[in-house]
């Protein structure tokens, strides 16, 4: 069977996606959609990536109307926690080391929740 070999975009709305694309460069790191074919995408280092479908009642996305959440993979859960912080940036770290790794969240200027993840 053939298969994909990874997520190639998350797309979703915004009410200012120019301001939302400079907050996630600018503390996250993630480039924004080039506007020519000479500019570079943001490039993903490679590593296990979960696809899944919650309940529609979940509450790990918080807030009731909330569709999605993005899960970026860190290298340094310590170091971007750090680096949010020191932008004004509120985070909540999880204080459990799961099998599978350490979590912490963000909200993005919109109210989207961010999940950090080092595997």
């Amino acid at each position: 069977m053939e298969r994909v070999t990874g997520i190639g975009g998350l797309f979703f709305r915004s009410k200012d996606p120019e301001r939302l694309a400079a907050w996630y460069e600018d503390h996250l790191g993630v480039t924004p959609v080039p506007l020519t074919y000479e500019e570079a995408p943001w490039i993903s280092q490679s590593g296990p990536t979960v696809f899944a479908a919650f309940a529609d009642d979940a509450e790990h996305f918080g807030r009731p109307q909330q569709q999605w959440m993005v899960n970026f993979r860190v290298r340094d859960l310590d170091a971007m926690v750090t680096q949010l912080r020191r932008a004004g940036i509120a985070v909540e770290v999880d204080e459990e080391i799961y099998p599978n790794g350490r979590f912490a969240r963000v909200h993005d200027p919109e109210g989207n929740p961010v999940e950090l993840w080092e595997p």
